[in-house]
């Protein structure tokens, strides 16, 4: 009976892991994203580049000597301040395919992160969706 019970809680602890905005995510371009907790706030780092990436290095950041520097393993968003599970907002988004950092916020709607990057109002904002990765998909990290 005991056995029974703690499979239930492991199931339903699983269940809420893979929900809200944090946790890991796929990119358009397959790069994977972890979203956790550093501090008070939440942090966006990049945990693996995707094999067909067009770079492997911050080539496009505005500080000449920062563009050999890896993109495995940059922190692309920080300063984010969860409202609820849900969502994030305030934060600051750098996007390395234009090399210019946003202000931001994210939405979590089910296995999809509506992730938004705006200048000033979010109205003058773009919006880019990433997908979950599935409790247990198998990951190269960054080394």
């Amino acid at each position: 009976m005991w056995f029974v019970f703690l499979l239930l809680l492991a199931m339903t602890w699983q269940a809420q892991a893979q929900t809200g905005v944090l946790g890991r995510w796929q990119d358009p371009t397959h790069s994977i994203i972890e979203i956790a907790p550093c501090g008070p706030t939440v942090c966006v780092d990049i945990l693996a580049v995707a094999a067909d990436a067009p770079s492997r290095v911050d080539r496009n950041n505005p500080n000449p000597s920062l563009r050999s520097r890896a993109l495995c393993g940059l922190g692309i968003g920080s300063g984010f301040h969860l409202t609820d599970p849900n969502h994030a907002e305030d934060g600051h988004l750098y996007d390395p395919k234009s090399g210019r950092t946003y202000s931001g916020s994210m939405t979590a709607e089910g296995n999809v992160l509506k992730l938004r990057g705006y200048i000033g109002l979010k109205l003058f904002g773009r919006t880019e969706s990433w997908t979950r990765m599935p409790a247990g998909a198998a990951i190269s990290p960054c080394s």
